[in-house]
């Protein structure tokens, strides 16, 4: 589907994806109308200054308000969901407004798209509902299974679901890099294990991927790229080599090494090149998803940070975080 004259409802569209989505579209799209859907005005008023552009409207609301959310997507063809609670702790403090905000607000997303009539939907997930340890990761896995077999819902209608997965964003709120970079002004760096390893992607790969998968979705897909691993230590080499260290454990819901698919995912995936496509096991809606010519994966393939083939060097991490532009280094992501 080429987006091309389309109006597009981004939820928790002020986050550091959603900002960097709407610079792509604006730039490349010149007929695209974005409908930024979020609950925070200060940061809509932000944006506002930010992009100045009559393209972009601002709808203050919740993924929770179904009938606000409807309202929102009337007359637009496209809806990118990226809102949600992100914070492992929040989550574990509060897991009732987590899976308000993350499960119940993919139902609404799901609903109010069939009852507006749009036609794609992409939404955002994360390696942490791979295995999920904590509820973050639960209430994402709860989503993914929402918008994916939302299209039984919409079997009838011409309204398609689909998801796309992938790793920590370079230099995100609440992500390794911000809390490095404070920690280098302190003087000291803390490391949870010395062994910890993590999926790296930047913010205009993630763009690339939800507008891959907004083109070529069938309903039910979900995309996972093919991105490099890091080892955190490394990211403390090239950011603080001549800091002391402190090891200060594992945290509770934390993962040493994160997974983008299991083994038991990959006899449903397909091998796309530079990404991976995981099919659903149950489609009741009858639409042939067009990947049965795609590679099959190896009997017993999981895609996990560890077990990557492509790493990251210092020098090559070193370049992503001169790349990241400096108002979002630090900056909060809603992913």
């Amino acid at each position: 589907m080429d987006i091309s004259g389309s109006t597009i409802v981004l939820t928790g569209g002020t986050g550091s994806f959603g900002t960097a989505f709407t610079e792509r579209v604006l730039r490349d799209y010149p007929d695209v109308l974005i409908r930024i859907f979020s609950r925070d005005e200060l940061k809509q008023s932000e944006s506002r200054t930010r992009f100045g552009d009559e393209r972009v409207r601002y709808l203050i609301g919740d993924v929770r308000d179904r009938e606000r959310l409807t309202r929102a997507c009337q007359g637009a063809q496209i809806v990118v969901h990226a809102a949600a609670m992100k914070q492992v702790p929040a989550c574990e403090y509060n897991p009732f407004e987590a899976v308000s905000t993350n499960v119940h607000g993919a139902q609404n997303v799901v609903d109010a798209a069939i009852d507006a009539g749009i036609h794609r939907v992409v939404a955002l997930s994360t390696d942490k509902a791979v295995n999920p340890l904590n509820i973050y990761g639960a209430t994402k896995l709860c989503a993914e299974k929402i918008v994916v077999q939302g299209n039984t819902y919409a079997a009838v209608s011409g309204t398609r679901f689909a998801c796309v997965r992938y790793g920590n964003v370079v230099g995100s709120r609440g992500s390794v890099v911000p809390i490095f970079k404070r920690q280098v002004r302190e003087g000291r760096i803390t490391i949870t294990d010395e062994r910890m390893t993590r999926f790296w992607i930047t913010l205009d790969q993630a763009v690339d991927l939800v507008l891959f998968a907004i083109d070529e979705l069938t309903g039910g897909e979900i995309f996972v790229p093919k991105i490099p691993s890091m080892r955190v230590v490394d990211l403390a080499d090239v950011m603080a080599p001549d800091l002391p260290r402190e090891y200060i454990g594992i945290r509770p819901g934390e993962k040493l090494h994160e997974t983008l698919f299991t083994s038991d995912e990959a006899r449903m995936t397909r091998d796309l090149g530079d990404k991976y496509v995981v099919l659903p096991p149950y489609r009741p809606w009858h639409v042939a998803h067009g990947w049965e010519d795609s590679a099959e994966l190896p009997d017993g393939f999981s895609y996990s940070s560890d077990t990557n083939s492509e790493w990251l060097t210092g020098p090559e991490l070193q370049k992503m975080l001169d790349e990241v532009p400096y108002e979002r280094r630090g900056a909060a992501d809603q992913r």
